[in-house]
């Protein structure tokens, strides 16, 4: 057959994101910049999707890719397994907190959370708990984009498309977002009870017996950028789940492997999940890899009642080049000493925004863990007054940002029927406080172009 390739060059055949939007061409990679095509310079502050962890360029993890797929670049993991996957799975139990000790590998993060979902209904069948089937989640969340973890995520923009086809048996909850309307005038420590009660009352109105899970990200991403929840909320959770013979499942596809300053963003509260799912940074988007790290007494349910057989799987789990890079990856982060300077560097970074912000009065709900931080913006911030989510000021400042060389990671989100437009500021590990600094100089550019347009 002849190649017609010849005929085609300058006709563009791809399936873009926005096709009324023209893309730059990146052509290189290097630490937190990005180079394309026509040599301009993106300082990248939000490491791609939140996901570049390392940096780009880093010659371990490509060569580690090149060698393993000079050996074996593909096994069905059904049939076979690879001394790759036992290493990188060793790696993470050891990293993980006490008693999860087993790795589910999938090709990302929507993956990841799909797994979840099935594990922990089939754990719960297996248990003779038939009824057990309904999720809780959170009202404003992002777990994928995937039927089934669209329904129980927030994005409300990308679900209403599918209203019609999404799952149902999904019970949603406002987070403990402080700007809820039930919270005028308390202290966190009194929301946080009132959260917990409210929580508490669904799950009995509910019916304990129909729930299988409850889906949280522990510090949220896309959705509330970079929300922490307050203390003594996911210990609350926890209660509740084992009260409640529920499991909980970490989703920290965005922030694990140190993002927040930790391995895991649930080492903040000490708290032991029965699974976490993870994706982004445990290869530092160098290949499609997540997965799950599960607590042993669900494996002893699969071993006891299922054959040892999860009814689940994937062609790409366990990639064995998506591995290497894993491996790889989580090496150099160790041996580089990065949560470390990702703590050191959040605090400096989170100390330069907070500067930052105080000059304009359209910017404020700094908040944010390690080098996971983001902001709100308000007509003015004395007042909250938002946006018309139709102007989608977070996306055209991130335009405005992009023109001067540098980039974020925009959003928005609604609670109680009021919108609010954020930014999550997230760049790789490796930046230095000098690029920190250019950083902010590029941002405060951008927002006074904003400034002059919107406020």
């Amino acid at each position: 057959m002849n190649r017609k390739w010849n005929d085609n060059v300058g006709q563009d055949h791809v399936f873009h994101r926005n096709f009324n939007q023209s893309y730059p061409h990146i052509a290189k990679g290097e630490g937190i910049y990005l180079y394309d095509t026509q040599g301009k310079r993106y300082l990248d502050g939000s490491s791609g999707a939140v996901a570049v962890n390392i940096g780009h360029g880093v010659k371990e993890v490509v060569e580690a890719m090149t060698e393993q797929a000079s050996q074996i670049a593909y096994i069905h993991t059904l049939r076979f397994e690879t001394k790759v996957q036992q290493e990188l799975a060793s790696l993470i139990a050891s990293l993980a907190p006490k008693e999860l000790d087993t790795v589910y590998f999938t090709s990302g993060g929507a993956e990841a959370n799909e797994s979840a979902l099935k594990l922990s209904r089939q754990y719960h069948l297996g248990n003779d708990h038939q009824g057990k089937f309904k999720v809780i989640s959170h009202s404003i969340s992002y777990h994928g984009n995937t039927m089934r973890t669209l329904s129980i995520g927030g994005d409300q923009k990308r679900k209403k498309l599918y209203d019609k086809e999404l799952h149902g048996g999904v019970i949603q909850i406002d987070p403990p977002y402080d700007k809820r309307n039930d919270f005028q005038g308390l202290h966190e420590d009194e929301y946080v009870s009132c959260c917990l009660d409210q929580i508490e009352k669904q799950i009995i109105k509910e019916d304990p017996e129909t729930i299988s899970c409850f889906f949280i990200e522990p510090i949220v991403g896309s959705q509330i950028a970079a929300f922490v929840m307050p203390d003594g909320y996911l210990e609350g959770i926890r209660k509740l789940c084992d009260r409640y013979d529920m499991l909980l499942i970490a989703d920290e596809v965005m922030t694990g492997f140190g993002r927040t300053g930790k391995v895991f963003a649930v080492n903040h509260w000490d708290i032991t999940p029965d699974i976490i799912t993870f994706a982004k940074g445990v290869s530092s988007a160098y290949a499609p890899l997540g997965g799950m790290i599960v607590k042993n007494h669900i494996i002893q349910t699969l071993k006891g009642s299922w054959d040892g057989k999860f009814a689940h799987g994937y062609t790409f789990s366990g990639h064995p080049v998506a591995l290497a890079a894993g491996k790889a990856n989580i090496d150099y982060l160790l041996d580089n000493d990065l949560i470390n300077h990702v703590q050191e560097k959040g605090r400096y970074l989170y100390s330069k925004l907070t500067e930052l912000i105080g000059n304009f009065s359209c910017v404020g709900s700094l908040r944010g863990e390690g080098l996971l931080l983001g902001f709100e913006l308000y007509k003015d911030k004395q007042s909250l007054e938002p946006f018309k989510p139709s102007q989608q000021v977070a996306e055209t400042l991130n335009q405005i940002c992009i023109e001067n060389g540098v980039l974020f990671y925009p959003g928005q989100g609604s609670i109680d029927q009021h919108p609010f437009d954020h930014m999550l500021v997230a760049p790789p590990f490796v930046i230095t406080e000098d690029e920190i600094d250019l950083m902010i100089d590029l941002l405060e550019k951008s927002l006074r172009t904003f400034r002059n347009h919107f406020c």
